[in-house]
């Protein structure tokens, strides 16, 4: 706010004030009656009608929400984010070495399918393998968070509510056309799923069904997994054969993957590193 609007008193400008002032505290009241009004059962009770209101089958509700309870660590473990400070070379020299030779057994275990992958999404094996790794060390490492819990707590919080619960809706309907059990689902506190670690509007969009065996699994299938990868890739926009260092168009797309440009660069760096590797 400049000087000059703290310096004006006349009665338009106050009635103004507190004009915007009954707006603001209506809408938080509003905000309040449906997230973070101190029972979570309530809550849960509305988000129950919510998805039974958008298609999502009784037994589907009544398994996965049943029960669920507020998880406060998760409230924790997003109220302490830090912001990513470290450069490049801290990043990729800390996360790259201890990878790169499991990563290129994996390049030569899922050789084939990566070029079936390729052929398809037009995204190297090397991109999805560097990923693979860098996000979950190739599936040793998804996270113990069950993820309905996850998310619906993050949606009862008023700090990102519409967002989460919307995340929620997408846990569900992952649920409801069979994918995985609720029970199967856990990963990192914030919801994401599986070995590159969807979030659930992000499995609901991109998951595929690589291995043809009637469900899209992203936490036991490595060709889901790396198929639904490139899936993502492509559908924002890959350019098949093209380069992928910083300033081209497939970077901006590992960018879309995650907004830091040291993790992107360090994806493009490890990819380039696996292309290398005898």
């Amino acid at each position: 706010m400049t000087r000059r609007a703290c310096l004006m008193t006349d009665g338009s400008t106050i009635r103004a004030a507190f004009a915007a002032l009954l707006l603001l505290t209506a809408s938080s009241s509003s905000l309040a009656a449906t997230c973070g009004t101190g029972n979570f059962e309530s809550w849960l009770t509305d988000v129950k009608g919510e998805a039974a209101s958008k298609g999502i089958s009784p037994q589907t509700i009544a398994q996965a929400l049943n029960g669920v309870t507020l998880d406060n660590s998760v409230l924790s473990h997003d109220k302490s984010q830090q912001v990513f400070r470290q450069s490049f070379e801290q990043f990729s020299g800390r996360m790259v070495p201890p990878r790169l030779a499991a990563g290129t057994n994996k390049m030569k275990q899922y050789g084939s399918v990566l070029s079936r992958i390729e052929e398809r999404y037009g995204v190297p094996g090397s991109i999805l393998v560097a990923i693979w790794g860098l996000e979950t060390d190739y599936g040793a490492n998804i996270g113990k968070f069950p993820t309905i819990r996850s998310v619906a707590t993050l949606a009862y919080d008023c700090r990102r509510s519409e967002m989460f619960r919307a995340e929620l809706m997408d846990a569900l309907r992952i649920v409801d056309r069979g994918d995985l059990a609720p029970s199967e689902m856990r990963g990192a506190w914030a919801g994401e799923i599986g070995q590159t670690q969807f979030m659930p509007s992000s499995y609901i969009k991109f998951a595929v069904d690589f291995d043809n065996n009637g469900r899209r699994d992203l936490l036991r299938s490595a060709p889901d997994v790396l198929a639904s990868t490139a899936n993502f890739l492509a559908s924002y926009g890959w350019k098949r054969g093209q380069p992928w260092d910083s300033g081209s168009d497939n970077f901006a797309v590992l960018q879309q993957w995650n907004k830091s440009e040291v993790y992107s660069r360090t994806i493009a760096y490890f990819a380039s590193q696996l292309d290398r590797a005898p």
